[in-house]
């Protein structure tokens, strides 16, 4: 389920960590962690590594709260992205894995992807992604979703073509795009 914050949360949870409040931090990791830690696995697959990629992130934060900046975004868009850079920061230096830079190339372009897709399926509305959820995860087809969302079956195939259309996007994501 995506955790969508107003900014002036994002605003309070900064200044509650600034002024070292514990309970912030437990805040901020029961409700990113998970995520922080998806985005790191796909980087590294390595239950170990990944671990202390999670473990630093929600540690640098709890050290250096201004490092998040809430006018430039969520702390969910943040943390994704530092939980991606980590990742690939520690996946460089891993042995034995920095000795073929094109396989890292294809490991973090591929993860780069699977985040992308994370993050596009938790920012689009919530009528898409029901119908995403219902007929990828559940496997129900048009029919059985329109009756279950209480829709017709033409709108049924309208929002899952709309995902897919969203959803297709994140592979043709790259920092390139980005910069454009």
């Amino acid at each position: 389920m995506a955790h969508e914050t107003p900014p002036q949360w994002d605003r309070d949870m900064r200044r509650r960590l600034q002024r070292g409040e514990a309970a912030a931090l437990a805040e901020l990791y029961d409700r990113f962690a998970s995520l922080a830690f998806g985005i790191a696995q796909r980087v590294l697959d390595d239950e170990e590594f990944t671990a202390g990629v999670t473990h630093d992130l929600f540690g640098r934060l709890w050290e250096h709260p201004l490092d998040f900046d809430p006018e430039r975004g969520p702390m969910r868009s943040w943390i994704a992205e530092e939980a991606h850079r980590l990742a690939v920061d520690r996946l460089r230096r891993r042995p034995g894995v920095g000795r073929d830079p094109e396989e890292v190339a294809a490991k973090v372009r591929a993860a780069s992807t699977a985040a992308r897709a994370d993050y596009i399926v938790t920012a689009m509305p919530a009528p898409l992604r029901d119908a995403l959820e219902l007929t990828r995860f559940q496997r129900q087809d048009c029919r059985q979703m329109a009756d279950r969302l209480g829709i017709t079956e033409t709108e049924a195939r309208r929002r899952l073509r709309l995902g897919l259309q969203l959803l297709s996007s994140a592979h043709g994501y790259t920092a390139a795009t980005a910069a454009t």
